[in-house]
């Protein structure tokens, strides 16, 4: 069997139809919801704001050479029925092992991470009035995830990521196109600073690291896409236009949110607040006043619908690819449903203790998520590189993209790495 795109057919898989690629829709567009987050809403709109266009071909690129990686999750789950989980197992306990360590530490750090962001979004939107603290809200953003997905197991998740994803999507279009149509706000005398010094390697780092997430959220969709098979076998097709979509989805929406930093703050003369809980209420003031004030419940509607989406998504994968993991390293037959409920109330609730003892450092947390995301990419990467290599067959484009994207994810981390070491002058 060949992985090339839609060209990839088995005698399992059956016939593909509109029908039922919509039947099919789910795990790509959780995957999708999971990467459209801090990684959209700050960092890409930072680097619009700090850089104009200049970024565009490097998160294009980022996303491209990721492809592969990300793609091998759900296309491993539907060609064979297992996991990428199960994949890593087959592999080795070794394999194993070092998934379920580095997946159960991102974990809580991402969790952690989009919660207090969604929570300190929440908070701008509610009046002031109500005095509602970070600790209260986060608790409350946190119990409704629990109840969603304890309560709502994976037909609730798939149901309200739906709703999410398109919101998400012709909100942040119209935004865009309506700050567009107001005119850029660079002053007369703007000079265009470079981000290609040593100096911005670190938020260059920040950006990829989460472009377009993790990359052991393909382990996640794997999962995904078994639950939404429950049992049956979906075909391949049907399962890389689910994926595909979403990607797609997730790497235009990125571009569109460069935009809103361009449109809305690039070169207006105003000094930028880097922190994530301090730079929502800027960006939320700066747009209000490119198009209207009329226009901030919209751009708040957006930004929160964004980091809802990646808690629930999050939490959800996290705890599943958990509980997973577990289930093989002790050798039981099955996941049980009371396993996944426990490893994602537990997540939750770690999160939930870091977002109240660390509130007031949210740039500083989301900075560790994303820098982590970033020097962990290139391990997972090859861990599912690997496991598609030794049991599937890989086309000649799928397999220099990989290699590509190899080299692109160690090189960077190397270069990183050399100048935090203090190797580069």
């Amino acid at each position: 069997m060949v992985i090339d795109g839609d060209s990839t057919t088995t005698a399992a898989t059956g016939r593909s139809t509109w029908g039922s690629r919509w039947a099919a829709m789910g795990p790509g567009l959780l995957a999708a919801s999971a990467a459209i987050g801090a990684s959209h809403l700050i960092s890409s709109t930072q680097a619009g704001a700090l850089f104009g266009w200049q970024l565009v071909w490097l998160i294009v690129l980022a996303n491209v050479l990721k492809y592969p990686f990300f793609r091998f999750g759900p296309q491993y789950a539907a060609e064979t029925g297992r996991s990428l989980v199960e994949g890593y197992a087959r592999r080795g306990k070794a394999y194993l092992w070092v998934f379920f360590v580095l997946a159960a530490v991102s974990s809580v750090i991402s969790t952690a991470g989009v919660a207090l962001l969604c929570t300190v979004i929440l908070a701008y939107l509610l009046p002031a009035s109500w005095g509602l603290g970070v600790p209260l809200l986060a608790t409350v953003l946190l119990g409704v995830t629990l109840v969603l997905l304890v309560g709502g197991h994976y037909k609730a998740l798939d149901g309200v990521t739906k709703i999410i994803m398109v919101t998400l999507a012709l909100s942040t279009v119209v935004a865009v196109v309506m700050a567009a149509g107001q005119g850029a706000v660079r002053q007369p005398g703007f000079e265009d600073p470079s981000p290609w010094t040593l100096a911005t390697l670190p938020f260059l780092v920040a950006v990829i690291g989460w472009m377009p997430a993790p990359i052991e959220i393909s382990a996640l969709n794997s999962l995904w896409v078994k639950a939404k098979a429950q049992g049956r076998r979906l075909a391949v097709r049907d399962v890389l236009f689910d994926f595909n979509t979403g990607y797609v989805v997730s790497t235009v929406l990125a571009v569109f949110f460069i935009g809103l930093g361009v449109f809305v703050q690039y070169g207006s003369g105003q000094e930028l607040q880097m922190a994530g809980g301090a730079y929502i209420p800027q960006l939320m003031s700066m747009y209000g006043a490119a198009i209207g004030q009329w226009a901030v419940p919209l751009m708040a509607l957006i930004a929160f619908a964004c980091m809802f989406g990646t808690v629930i998504s999050v939490v959800d994968g996290y705890g599943r690819a958990a509980a997973e993991s577990l289930r093989l390293i002790r050798g039981q037959e099955s996941m049980s449903r009371r396993s996944k409920d426990l490893w994602i109330t537990g997540i939750s609730l770690i999160a939930l203790a870091i977002v109240v003892w660390m509130s007031a450092s949210l740039a500083d947390m989301l900075r560790f998520a994303m820098v982590s995301a970033f020097l962990t990419a290139p391990v997972f990467a090859w861990l599912n590189f690997s496991i598609i290599r030794s049991e599937r067959q890989l086309s000649g484009t799928m397999r220099v993209l990989s290699y590509v994207g190899l080299v692109f994810l160690v090189g960077f981390t190397l270069l990183f790495l050399a100048s935090q070491f203090g190797l580069l002058a």
